[in-house]
């Protein structure tokens, strides 16, 4: 992959300044890759205006005579995935996610309650989901508990998907599900993300070692979100920060809505500003009582909506 700008004579001053639509492949610094519609790469500088712009935005830009190019417009985002820092403070991702795959394994031991705070935040996004139990070669310690889990969340809707790096496991369905739009993958530290990339893009160091040779940055570039196009179709987002994602506290009416089968119950409260745990009246409450919400859900909820009032 290489900066496909090359100037000669003859090339006028409109050509050079003629805008064209990019996505944004990764930031370094002040600058940005962007791909134009051929595949090709082009290091640009954002206009001041547009310090904003983060991977995956959909942009226009135009070459310039010493071949770099400059980001002229950022178009509006469909969604945009953030993460929240160890100081609490919200730091963008990437724009324009399609799919986020919830990571999940038999070891270290499944937190269901964090798989719920990833959903919530997907759905604000909002993005599919897809929940994946990786790893799926190895024993696991508590099969019923995992596959109450997982049970449960196919009934509300979510798709489920067993696999494993070491005997090709459901790969084929998960790059079939990829293939699908620009997706990114979340979870817990040590349930298998580093390996189901690489196997996903196994020319992975000779991607980076390309961008960070067009970038100028060296392998820095392996620290920034960046983009990358899949064999099977689709691309994925990788970056540390998206291996690491937490989701940060979320207000209680977007809380409630995360949490699907809320959605179609919570208009029938009593109360139009219910929070589904002291109210009378209280259409998600009588559903958990009638067995029709899963207790482990609810419990999740409740937990979450404490965190964010605290």
């Amino acid at each position: 992959m290489a900066n496909s700008l090359i100037w000669g004579r003859g090339v006028s001053h409109n050509m050079i300044k003629a805008s064209r639509p990019g996505r944004v492949i990764t930031r370094f610094g002040s600058q940005v890759l962007v791909e134009d519609g051929d595949g090709h790469v082009h290091r640009c500088t954002p206009r001041r205006r547009l310090e904003h712009v983060v991977c995956n935005d959909a942009v226009s830009w135009h070459p310039e005579s010493s071949g770099d190019g400059v980001v002229t417009e950022v178009h509006p985002r469909s969604n945009l995935l953030e993460r929240v820092d160890p100081r609490g403070q919200r730091k963008n991702i990437a724009a324009n996610v399609d799919q986020v795959v919830v990571v999940t394994a038999a070891a270290p031991a499944p937190s269901w309650p964090l798989v719920d705070r990833y959903l919530v935040a997907i759905e604000g996004m909002p993005a599919r989901a897809l929940i994946l139990y990786n790893k799926a070669d190895r024993p696991d310690p508590d099969p019923e508990s995992t596959l109450a889990a997982l049970t449960g969340y196919q009934a509300l809707g979510y798709p489920v998907l067993k696999t494993s790096v070491a005997d090709g496991r459901g790969m084929e369905a998960l790059g079939d599900f990829l293939a699908q739009g620009t997706s990114v993958l979340v979870g817990q530290s040590g349930v298998g993300k580093s390996s189901l990339i690489q196997a996903l893009l196994p020319d992975l160091d000779i991607r980076i070692g390309a961008l960070s040779e067009l970038s100028g940055e060296g392998r820095h570039t392996t620290t920034n979100a960046t983009v990358y196009r899949l064999p099977c179709g689709g691309a994925l987002i990788d970056s540390p920060g998206v291996r690491d994602f937490s989701p940060g506290p979320t207000p209680q009416r977007e809380l409630a809505q995360g949490f699907v089968e809320f959605r179609t119950l919570a208009p029938a409260c009593r109360f139009h500003n219910c929070t589904h745990t002291v109210e009378p009246g209280c259409a998600v409450k009588a559903a958990l009582e009638q067995g029709q919400i899963d207790p482990r859900r609810y419990a999740s909820y409740c937990t979450l909506l404490e965190a964010a009032q605290v």
